[in-house]
């Protein structure tokens, strides 16, 4: 992105984590959706997004498409800042003679920020797709039983080696200290990076393709070298950029979110690791299942960053530091 403009790593991360913020609040109700479609099975619940969200209306309440918000809320600001902060590190690390960035060293900074964001990503993420699929499985579970009236509610995840038994209890509506407090009692640490590498699988590879693609343009929006692009240039280059890296990995992100998803529907399928998840989604649901929800990805996820770009590149943080300095 030519001579690159050096911007403090506190800047940095503020302008990231107010992005990501901004960002999650006006596409969340979107990722729940994509979360629900992406486990659905072979008895599926919702047709498409539309009626996925229509449905969790009327059964939840508008806080119900919100579900999870405030455990992606808590952590996405450091989850956006160490990705956006990683990425510019690792660009100006390996910009050389104030030349423009080759395309192997734009993809290999973006291999460095998917990687570092992994630490705070893996347990969001399980925390998220536990409390967003708690609704789907209490309709699966109607659906398949029959049940009349109201549904009824288990707040608590079933052991590791919990029987289909323990899958026909009901289901309360989780809260997120309760799942991390068992994990942690069941599995230690690693329960809550379950499914570490799968995630790993998505996100570098994402990372890879959006911010070379990103930067690049972005790089038509700057009249002169150095100089920053508009907002509106900056957010759309972020929305282009991210929906082409989403739909691209949304197959590596089905994979993930099957995987993280600790407690199944009845007659729903386990999984044992990323291999033995993707035969059985080929075997059981054919190869259109590993685009489940790629539409919502896309949605989710261009304007995501592209909010979080625009933001970003304003300077959010600059602002911020100066106002108190």
């Amino acid at each position: 992105m030519g001579s690159e403009k050096k911007i403090s790593l506190p800047a940095k991360l503020i302008s990231g984590g107010v992005a990501g913020l901004v960002g999650v609040t006006c596409v969340f109700p979107i990722d729940l959706a994509k979360t629900r479609l992406q486990n659905q099975q072979r008895e599926g619940v919702y047709t498409g997004m539309r009626d996925c969200l229509v449905k969790t209306l009327r059964s939840e309440g508008f806080f119900g498409i919100y579900r999870g918000a405030a455990v992606n809320l808590t952590l996405v600001t450091p989850e956006k800042a160490i990705k956006l902060a990683a990425n510019d590190f690792f660009r100006q690390l390996l910009l050389q003679d104030e030349k423009d960035l080759t395309l192997p060293r734009e993809m290999l900074a973006g291999c460095g920020a998917g990687t570092c964001q992994m630490v705070v990503t893996s347990p969001m993420e399980m925390l998220k797709i536990q409390l967003q699929d708690a609704g789907r499985l209490a309709v699966h579970q109607q659906k398949v039983l029959g049940a009349d009236g109201p549904m009824t509610a288990s707040s608590h995840l079933p052991p590791v080696s919990a029987s289909t038994t323990d899958r026909t209890s009901a289901f309360r509506r989780p809260s997120a200290t309760v799942i991390a407090k068992e994990l942690l009692q069941i599995q230690g640490l690693a329960g809550l990076y379950k499914g570490l590498g799968a995630t790993l699988l998505r996100d570098v590879p994402f990372s890879i393709i959006y911010f070379p693609l990103f930067a690049n343009i972005n790089k038509h929006g700057q009249r002169h070298t150095g100089e920053k692009a508009s907002f509106f240039h900056s957010f759309v280059s972020g929305c282009v950029a991210g929906s082409v890296a989403a739909v691209t990995v949304t197959p590596l992100d089905v994979l993930k979110t099957r995987i993280q998803t600790l407690q199944k529907g009845l007659g729903e399928d386990t999984y044992n690791g990323i291999i033995d998840c993707a035969r059985k989604i080929w075997m059981h649901e054919g190869p259109a299942a590993f685009m489940k929800g790629a539409v919502c990805r896309a949605m989710v996820i261009a304007p995501l960053f592209g909010i979080a770009q625009g933001v970003y590149f304003i300077g959010i943080g600059e602002y911020i530091l100066g106002y108190f300095q």
